[in-house]
């Protein structure tokens, strides 16, 4: 089976690997979802037994939704019926635990389960509706869930269920307003995907209100019934109104408190955490230039101002912060440009605790610092290379001064999680394949997480290096059988947005990579000015003229590379990307048609006035303010321009998923009718029934027509 085939097969050869990996509070057990095998979509809730090292299956999606009754026993038809129902579902996407991680809650298939991780016993909690997003008291006793009650209209109501299965409705209102779920900004953009939180004591929720019958209403296609309504999707585009979002606090003996801020002014709420200390916000201008980190009352409903976040070009927030330390100062990531700093960093309560170098991409937890001390911070950061990302302990001692110490030696990409005195963590290397999952309590390693993933035949060798002067990371693949001195052409494989990289020291990032160097290609992927994991101004120069300097990166650097690699034919150049990096393909053409020959040009975002506002608001700035800026930016008015010589007119393949609820097809659909309009050769590709994501994803006969496509035309 060769790659694109296995590739697809196994979900770029992430089925059967360990992922949604959590440490329970007391520190006892080891949680994750696990699909059994390299080619099973569905995954199972897991955990691993800290004090004796076993593994143990939790929730096993067949079983629950009756796929595993042995063939005598079902009708005919019945077994495949319901193994796509299980397939179909799959299996179980997340889970919420309880304080100690003792319980977890999920739903499958729009149902809702309750897991005793102690005990092993799960069972069914009956529900009014399909259940989105579960999650239990920190007691583990109640179970909260969303709920869309009324068919065909968006309304969520926020409900509980009561330990003897009675099912109260916390909050809901009519269509149009939805209670507990995150908006389409704060998921899409601040990486907020829940929508309430439990009190600690478990006897009140913080909800998020959510009316969207502002928003402009964007119609997808008509219903296959003529008596059903057309599909449509309440999307923010930029310039225009967003969601209203408001916070409160809801007993569940009925009482109710409305959480205050100036919401007319810092209409995002970009994050919340509530713990001992109490409900901690952060809300954002929306510029997104001016932000506040405000501490709730949770009698009253009052906030006040903990810390200012404040940049000419937008602020940036650390995942994991704001959050209370233990000593009740609160811990704040930000950025520092003054004085010689140009890092992210952390503060407590105003005071430095990392050092310039650190570049901190996350607050993991607290680490056990012994008896009645305060604990120290675990961190994911970079320090000096940027494609690796490590471990760090923190300390946050008052006086302490700045002090961060590497926990580890191992190369490559780190993530972890923590509870009580375990540490859980995930290591990506170019030396291996997929993500190794290793366990320690204290200083005594428990064991590594199994993987049922497969593995592809070859281990990518990417020669990564920094070019020019802005230091850009880069990097270059060969086939494996490559003599030197034999000019290749030259695929320039791009995403380049903002809050990514792909210049990484994880194999999995160079698999596809490598199969279309074997195709007879140098493979080169470049990380531009505007991406993470070296500086705030590294990431900030692209402020309102993203397209000239993401641009002039990717060339300079491509032109530099060349020197250092002769075989590099600049002659013979295409340029591959998705998402962004659609958009990023089609300008490579139509600005730079003497150095790019042809592009494929992924679900592009051609017209930035018609992606959604935090984005393009916060890169390009308001619409009303520069829409010159935006004209700039646009592929549809680039493609519209009078082609001058025909013989620089560079075909594109454009390819777009039509069930898409992101990146919306119409943007393709318009870039098509520019370049025709002006006799610019190119290609449509409708993937139907595909999303953005699942678009974007490796499939077989995706890739072979994008090879056929780059052979005809390089």
């Amino acid at each position: 089976m060769d790659f694109p085939e296995l590739a697809a097969r196994t979900r770029r050869f992430s089925h059967g690997a360990p992922r949604a990996v959590t440490v329970a509070g007391d520190g006892a057990r080891v949680i994750f979802l696990r699909s059994a095998g390299p080619e099973d979509p569905a995954d199972a809730l897991w955990l691993l037994d800290v004090d004796s090292g076993e593994e143990r299956l939790v929730a096993d999606p067949a079983v629950l939704l009756g796929t595993d009754a042995e063939p005598a026993r079902l009708a005919p038809g019945e077994r495949a019926l319901r193994e796509r129902l299980r397939l179909s579902s799959g299996g179980i996407g997340s889970y919420a635990l309880d304080s100690a991680g003792r319980v977890a809650a999920f739903a499958l298939a729009g149902r809702l389960f309750r897991a005793d991780l102690v005990h092993g016993d799960v069972i069914e909690v009956a529900a009014i509706g399909p259940v989105i997003d579960p999650r239990p008291d920190p007691a583990g006793e109640r179970l909260a869930y969303v709920t869309d009650a009324a068919e065909g209209v968006r309304r969520g109501q926020l409900r509980v269920v009561e330990p003897d299965g009675t099912d109260n409705l916390l909050a809901g209102e009519d269509s149009g307003v939805t209670w507990g779920l995150a908006e389409h900004i704060a998921a899409e953009e601040f990486h907020r995907y829940r929508g309430y939180w439990w009190a600690p004591d478990g006897r009140s929720v913080l909800a998020a209100r959510v009316d969207e019958s502002r928003l402009e209403r964007w119609y997808l296609h008509d219903p296959a019934d003529p008596a059903s309504p057309p599909t449509s999707l309440a999307y923010p585009v930029a310039g225009g109104p967003n969601a209203e979002v408001s916070l409160h606090l809801l007993d569940l003996d009925g009482g109710w408190v409305d959480v205050h801020w100036d919401r007319e002014t810092y209409p995002y709420l970009s994050s919340v955490d509530w713990t001992e200390g109490g409900p901690l916000i952060t809300v954002l201008r929306r510029s997104q230039q001016h932000g506040l980190v405000l501490a709730v009352d949770p009698r009253t409903g009052e906030t006040q101002v903990h810390a200012e976040l404040a940049d000419p070009r937008w602020v940036e927030p650390i995942p994991g912060t704001p959050a209370h330390l233990p000593d009740g100062r609160v811990l704040v990531g930000g950025e520092l440009a003054h004085d010689g700093y140009d890092a992210r960093c952390l503060f407590a309560d105003g005071t430095l605790l990392t050092p310039p170098s650190l570049y901190v991409r996350r607050v993991v937890g607290r680490l056990p610092n012994g008896p009645n001390a305060a604990a120290d911070l675990l961190v994911e950061a970079s320090e000096g290379e940027p494609s690796q990302r490590h471990l760090y302990r923190v300390r946050t001692t008052i006086g302490g001064g700045m002090d961060a110490r590497r926990m580890g030696s191992d190369p490559g990409w780190h993530t972890a999680s923590i509870g009580g005195s375990t540490l859980a963590v995930g290591i990506a290397s170019l030396e291996h394949a997929g993500v190794r999952w290793r366990v320690w309590h204290g200083d005594r390693e428990v064991g590594e997480l199994r993987s049922f993933a497969a593995t592809c035949s070859y281990a990518p060798r990417p020669t990564m290096v920094r070019v020019t002067d802005r230091r850009l990371p880069s990097a270059v693949l060969y086939p494996a059988e490559h003599v030197k001195g034999t000019r290749l052409p030259v695929l320039l494989d791009v995403y380049g947005g903002p809050g990514h990289q792909e210049v990484v020291a994880a194999r999995s990032v160079w698999l596809e990579r490598q199969w279309w160097a074997e195709q007879g290609f140098a493979v080169v992927t470049i990380d531009n000015r505007g991406t993470p994991g070296i500086a705030p101004s590294f990431e900030k120069a692209i402020h309102r003229r993203v397209a000239d300097v993401i641009l002039t990166d990717q060339v300079d650097a491509l032109t530099a590379l060349a020197d250092k690699h002769p075989d590099l034919d600049l002659g013979r150049v295409a340029v591959r990307g998705w998402s962004f990096g659609g958009w990023l393909a089609g300008l490579a053409v139509l600005r730079h048609p003497e150095l790019f020959k042809c592009a494929i040009v992924g679900a592009p975002v051609t017209d930035w006035a018609l992606y959604d506002t935090a984005y393009s608001e916060r890169y390009l700035g308001m619409p009303d303010d520069g829409m010159d800026v935006y004209a700039h930016h646009s592929l549809v008015e680039l493609a519209a321009e009078p082609l001058g010589d025909p013989a620089q007119a560079r075909p594109m393949l454009l390819v777009h998923g039509l069930a898409d609820d992101n990146v919306l097809a119409a943007h393709t659909l318009r870039l098509s009718a520019a370049l025709l309009a002006t006799g610019r050769p190119h290609a449509v590709l409708p993937l139907t029934g595909a999303s953005h994501l699942a678009a974007g994803g490796v499939s077989e006969r995706l890739l072979r027509l994008e090879l056929d496509f780059l052979r005809r035309y390089l």
